[in-house]
């Protein structure tokens, strides 16, 4: 049998998907190294376009068409899906929407896999071979070992080529935000692969650079701790010279020998979901984690430099106690702080989530004509009614965020601030390309959005928001007056 595996995007706008550097579906590597070999396996990535979908999806190609989907890509994905069907393929569709909708995808495909699919998806495979495809496979929480969770290193897409490699050590996390569907799908507990798996496939990658996609790699306990410093021992005893990023909580900021060990054994950058800095909005994302080390965010993210590791930030605007002065406030703080790539994003309400269960319950969303409106949660669109200000209101404050980072000429200096505090090259480098790769997003973003609002930004109608974000930009350490 023939298979084809397809990671589709979202059109809407550039969003995360296709900017900056192209990152492998883990996913979709993991379920083609349990295709048995009697069968062939291809992926499809569409975050090289989409010209090579429609010619290469062909009955006389393939018999069965995997598709993978988070809730901003599942448009595009049913159209895929018609289209295979159309054609005489079966269409089988999991990934982290179908688990949160399995009903709504029931509409659009053969056959829906919810949930992790490492344990399901053999028998999928022989079904499918078999003309038997039942019209729906539940997965569980399996323990990541003899194999499960190891990725097809060396296949690459038949549309493109990635740039690094991606390698997953441990599924589940116990953080449980409200607006986070990893909880609910991948579990509470953190599932570890055996560190010899790990490290044999950490060997068997070509790339030089490693993403590390683990939710949350250095844990929330001694534990979970011990854990991750005893695997950066093994690679950096046993393990090829990589450079890797990965994810993890401000936490890992206090303990300078998992941070000594993970430089050492190469990592050079994580991001580290920061949130928010108001109490009350942490609150009410379910980030209490945060909430309690709020007061040590600098001593945390001083921490990660003293180590040699930069600091990614994740931002999330639009809690109840948001209103549009967030945005630039947290910009300031934020470069403040120190962290040498912000990433601020919408609240956005995904189906799974605590978040999406209350406000449809409530009747906040705004975008909810399904399955078209799914291609408007990117995080770079308000969806919802946000409690302080209007969902265009809170658009308009992160639109000036892009606008500055689109004009402002601050990638230079942030890579020079960073080399300062690490004083590691390879960090200094890894953040000039993530802050170009933003900047080159904010770019492409800017005029969609200066269409929609209807004005162009300029010294002469500026408001004190846009005048405080280009301050940000402008900084070069925390020492600044405000």
């Amino acid at each position: 049998m023939r298979i084809a595996l397809v990671n589709p995007v979202a059109r809407r706008d550039e969003g995360y998907h296709t900017m900056g550097s192209k990152i492998p579906h883990l996913g979709l590597q993991v379920l083609a190294k349990l295709v048995p070999p009697e069968h062939q396996v291809d992926i499809i990535d569409e975050i090289f376009g989409l010209d090579v979908t429609e010619s290469s999806l062909r009955p006389d190609r393939y018999d069965l068409v995997g598709i993978t989907s988070f809730t901003s890509t599942v448009t595009r994905a049913y159209e895929i899906a018609k289209m295979c069907r159309d054609r005489g393929m079966a269409t089988v569709m999991g990934g982290p929407h179908a688990w949160a909708c399995p009903d709504e995808a029931a509409r659009h495909v053969d056959s829906v896999a919810v949930g992790e699919s490492d344990e399901i998806w053999p028998q999928i495979i022989a079904d499918a071979a078999a003309g038997r495809l039942a019209e729906r496979y539940q997965g569980g929480l399996p323990e990541l070992r003899e194999g499960v969770g190891t990725a097809a290193q060396g296949l690459r897409p038949v549309n493109g080529k990635y740039d690094v490699a991606a390698i997953q050590t441990s599924r589940g996390c116990p953080v449980n935000c409200d607006y986070c569907g990893v909880t609910r799908f991948n579990g509470s507990k953190i599932r570890r692969r055996p560190m010899d798996e790990v490290l044999a496939e950490w060997n068997q990658t070509a790339k030089p650079f490693i993403f590390v996609v683990d939710d949350n790699f250095f844990g929330t306990n001694d534990k979970h701790a011990e854990w991750a410093k005893e695997l950066c021992r093994r690679i950096i005893k046993e393990g090829k010279r990589r450079l890797w990023f990965s994810q993890t909580t401000i936490n890992m900021g206090g303990d300078p020998e998992g941070l000594r060990l993970a430089y050492k054994a190469g990592c050079r950058g994580m991001l580290v979901g920061f949130e928010s800095f108001s109490p009350e909005t942490l609150e009410g994302y379910g980030k209490r984690f945060n909430k309690k080390r709020l007061d040590d965010y600098q001593k945390l993210v001083d921490g990660y430099h003293a180590a040699g590791i930069s600091l990614f930030g994740a931002f999330v605007i639009g809690g109840d106690a948001d209103t549009m002065d967030t945005v630039a406030d947290t910009a300031l703080q934020s470069v403040r702080l120190g962290v040498d790539t912000i990433q601020i994003t919408n609240l956005t309400p995904l189906p799974g989530t605590r978040l999406y269960d209350r406000m449809l319950a409530d009747g906040e969303l705004t975008a909810t004509d399904y399955p078209e409106d799914w291609e408007r949660y990117t995080f770079t669109e308000t969806v919802y009614k946000p409690k302080r200000m209007t969902p265009k209101e809170l658009d308009e404050a992160i639109f000036e965020l892009r606008h500055a980072a689109a004009t402002e000429p601050w990638v230079w200096k942030r890579t020079l601030r960073t080399l300062l505090r690490t004083r590691s090259l390879t960090s200094a480098l890894f953040i000039h390309g993530m802050n170009k790769g933003w900047k080159r997003m904010a770019k492409l973003q800017v005029p969609t959005d200066r269409k929609r609002f209807g004005y162009m930004l300029n010294g002469k109608n500026e408001s004190d928001r846009m005048r405080r974000i280009r301050r940000a930009f402008k900084l070069f350490n925390g020492s600044a007056a405000t």
